[in-house]
């Protein structure tokens, strides 16, 4: 499920932690996108420090289409919790989820003009309606689906790769270009808008580019939503240890191969093939995240993490769009207009710690209300103004 949650769901630990986690990876790839306005336009940066090209290496390698592909993912499998929910409950799916997809909608608009114009919110509204769509759909149907929907996807981005390397390199960042962006996000609220305007028909663009991940995932997360694989550890250890293994060797080469395109030391003619590998194999890394978290929670720490992890998950829409606001308050000239300012090393360093108080901000939170703000909010546009209780306790 997206961020957001609708009435008398089941709680999963396992899904709420894998959602917490998620987040942050979430924050690591927003993050660079927001404050670097190289990494924005998809431009190696001249003369960035090696500390601050390194990190930013790491963040391709390790969390760029990673993330996304995990929250799709659960954003399937807690579609069939709100299924099993409206059946308990007597209620009309369709409608419900059609006005949880409106809401959603709404939201990812006000996100990509006034704060983030890389939402995910918009995509899911739109593409959730295929998950409603489907919803009868068998899990191995579900499962053979995301394998063509990706597998033709992976192949056409790097088979376009491979074509692009006898296209002559035009010659990395365009200055006039990055110089009008720093000028826009430091200048004053309205031009920080006029901006994110300016970039909207990208960002639906990028929904397009980024459909047949985000629907093969849904599809992956149906299929395991229908067999409870995360609700009663039906896959047992070994199992999980074996399946990671096999990610981190498929996921590993691709992503050193895509960062090492889209930062070097590989010149830039290389960067759409790097593009087209590393998507190809993002869902190898993406699956041996969860394994190895699943291990983790079902290990000695297990519990300890879900306290840690859980709660930023259950508010998982509230703390997404407060990602955004924080960054973006820093960044731009709302704030203190960083844009361009921070590098990627000291950049890290602010996720790290805008996550930490995130996680304790969500588990304070969840002490004394039932939904985080903005959870709530859904909740009451997804039931039709009535929640069946509020915020509170």
């Amino acid at each position: 499920m997206s961020p957001g949650t609708t009435a008398a769901v089941r709680r999963l630990p396992a899904v709420d932690a894998l959602r917490g986690f998620a987040l942050f990876g979430i924050l690591v790839v927003n993050s660079t996108q927001i404050m670097d306005p190289y990494a924005a336009e998809g431009f190696r940066e001249p003369g960035a420090a090696f500390v601050d090209g390194f990190a930013l290496w790491m963040v391709k390698a390790v969390a760029t289409a990673k993330f996304y592909l995990l929250f799709s993912f659960l954003f399937g499998y807690s579609f069939t919790l709100q299924a099993a929910s409206a059946e308990r409950a007597g209620a009309n799916l369709t409608a419900r989820f059609l006005r949880r997809s409106l809401g959603l909608l709404v939201l990812g608009v006000a996100h990509a003009v006034l704060l983030y114009t890389g939402d995910i919110l918009m995509a899911y509204g739109l593409l959730g309606l295929v998950l409603l769509c489907a919803r009868r759909i068998s899990p191995a149907a579900a499962v053979r689906t995301a394998c063509w929907i990706y597998g033709v996807f992976g192949v056409l981005l790097t088979g376009l790769g491979v074509l692009a390397l006898g296209v002559p390199d035009e010659g990395g960042a365009d200055p006039a270009r990055i110089a009008a962006a720093v000028a826009a996000y430091r200048g004053d609220a309205a031009s920080v808008v006029q901006a994110n305007l300016d970039r909207f028909p990208d960002a639906l663009f990028g929904i397009v580019i980024m459909a047949p991940g985000i629907l093969a995932a849904f599809f992956v997360g149906l299929a395991a939503g229908r067999r409870d694989l995360l609700g009663h550890d039906r896959t047992s250890g070994g199992r999980l240890l074996r399946i990671a293994g096999v990610g981190l060797a498929v996921g590993v080469p691709g992503a050193v191969f895509y960062a090492s395109a889209s930062q070097g030391p590989l010149d830039e003619r290389w960067q759409f093939l790097g593009i087209g590998v590393g998507m190809l194999t993002a869902p190898a890394l993406s699956v041996a995240y969860a394994c190895l978290l699943l291990l983790l929670l079902r290990s000695a720490a297990g519990d300890p993490v879900v306290r840690l992890l859980a709660p930023a998950g259950r508010m998982a829409l509230t703390n997404y769009l407060a990602q955004s606001v924080i960054m973006t308050v820093l960044a731009t000239a709302y704030g203190l207009s960083l844009y361009g300012r921070i590098g990627t090393a000291t950049l890290m360093a602010l996720v790290c710690a805008v996550f930490t108080v995130q996680l304790a901000f969500s588990t304070l939170w969840l002490r004394h209300f039932r939904y985080g703000p903005v959870e709530w909010l859904l909740r009451v546009v997804t039931l039709a103004g009535r929640p069946g209780g509020s915020a509170g306790r």
